[in-house]
């Protein structure tokens, strides 16, 4: 499988040290699951795109520090690419920033949510099991990191695993795009690392509460197979 990485952020300088860059975290991702899957990088910021957008199975986006109602040029070209797979029936997954975009780009809404930030472990009923969901399983645990929120569905769409903390957590756009506000490419010791690292901007409390949270066992294996899945699908 050929899978083209739309990369919108890079980890910060002082973490990359540590834990690497995005695109090394989803090769790793992916590797555990099937080492056949081959990623193109392609760093959006930069204007970095596909000659041939059919030449892949399908795309994935990183997360990104930044958000997509930011009024920047790049992600104004993102949303008009996100546009372009939709109207050609190409398979897209949305990954958390990228979980946004896909809303903002297909008619939904997204808002910095009055909840505040989510760190660490989330967990999140699974709302509908659709055929590509296998294995299946009840609670989906993934790492967060966001204080944006899908408030509203774009058309066509189905929210498929909710939380009280977030409503639209995973939702799918007919059978072409995928959606997750999750990051089932971070690491425990990489979110343990980030949190401590935004400890500037994020409540005391809500990172001790997400520490805490990494006790817990994680789905991001699952959550790449279903990844996988549905681009096959």
């Amino acid at each position: 499988m050929k899978i083209a990485l739309l990369q919108c952020d890079s980890v910060t300088d002082s973490l990359q040290v540590k834990h690497g860059n995005y695109p090394a975290m989803f090769v790793e991702l992916f590797k555990q699951v099937d080492d056949s899957v081959e990623l193109d990088i392609f760093n959006v910021i930069e204007g970095e795109y596909p000659d041939d957008i059919h030449a892949f199975d399908g795309y994935v986006t990183t997360g990104s520090r930044h958000g997509a109602e930011d009024d920047l040029p790049w992600i104004k070209d993102l949303i008009n690419f996100v546009n372009v797979l939709y109207r050609q029936n190409i398979k897209l997954v949305g990954i958390c920033f990228g979980h946004q975009i896909i809303a903002k780009a297909l008619g939904g809404q997204v808002v910095k949510s009055d909840k505040g930030w989510g760190v660490g472990v989330s967990v999140n009923k699974v709302a509908k099991q659709l055929e590509w969901m296998q294995p299946a399983i009840a609670d989906i645990k993934l790492l967060v990191s966001h204080q944006d929120q899908v408030i509203k569905l774009p058309k066509n769409s189905e929210v498929l695993a909710a939380s009280d903390f977030c409503p639209i957590y995973m939702y799918s756009v007919g059978q072409c795009f995928l959606s997750v506000q999750g990051h089932p490419e971070f690491s425990k010791l990489y979110s343990n690392d980030l949190m401590e690292f935004r400890r500037d901007r994020i409540p005391h409390e809500v990172i001790e509460t997400g520490l805490a949270s990494l006790g817990q066992s994680l789905d991001d294996i699952l959550m790449a197979k279903w990844i996988l899945n549905f681009i096959n699908f």
